[in-house]
């Protein structure tokens, strides 16, 4: 959800210990309770806007209970993450289809090594029509297996009790050469690949 792709110095979320209370990547919680970011609240979860939007729908659901990651996940939550599921789906199809674009697709997932602490479901159109997306690591890591599909962490989690993404080496998938995730075609830098893009949905 930064708006940049670079974390700041001394960032300890991916491998060291959580991050302290008032370190940047705890904004999730500040966020969740923005009136002006919420769409919906439960007894579960609330979904915001993101403040940095990759796309034309983009929103994060964030479970009210305290779990910092994936790795964190137990099989008691599995009940928690059918519901983030179901609601998330919900969200963005009624945004979408309010908007007249339920033509476009949209996917439900996590990052595998997510730079914001606090678990957040990612709702997202495919479209990836956003002024927030400016680097490379912005669009690898919702268009290659960086970006994890919420059916397979469920998956994961139901088998193995567990929720591993190190086998997918998410550090080389950000470092990608840039392609198109309709076509597939390479481009050179993001400023192409955005003008691409646009011929995709014009020609919708």
């Amino acid at each position: 959800m930064s708006s940049s792709g670079k974390r700041p110095a001394g960032d300890h979320t991916k491998n060291g210990p959580p991050a302290k209370k008032g370190h940047w990547s705890m904004g999730l919680l500040d966020a969740m309770k923005d009136p002006q970011l919420q769409v919906h609240k439960d007894d579960k979860v609330v979904i915001i806007k993101d403040k940095y939007p990759k796309a034309e729908f983009h929103y994060l659901v964030l479970p009210k209970q305290n779990i910092p990651r994936l790795k964190a996940l137990k099989p008691e939550h599995m009940d928690l993450l059918k519901h983030m599921h179901k609601v998330g789906d919900k969200i963005i199809k009624e945004a979408m289809e309010a908007d007249s674009k339920s033509d476009v697709k949209y996917r439900l997932g996590y990052h595998a090594v997510p730079s914001m602490s606090h678990l957040h479901l990612h709702a997202i159109s495919q479209d990836f029509n956003s002024p927030s997306l400016k680097t490379k690591k912005h669009w690898n890591s919702f268009t290659s297996d960086y970006f994890v599909d919420s059916e397979d962490v469920m998956k994961q989690l139901e088998e193995h009790g567990k929720v591993d993404t190190s086998d997918r080496k998410p550090d080389e998938l950000l470092k990608l050469p840039l392609r198109c995730h309709v076509c597939k075609i390479s481009l050179a830098n993001i400023p192409k690949l955005k003008a691409h893009i646009l011929t995709h949905l014009k020609s919708r």
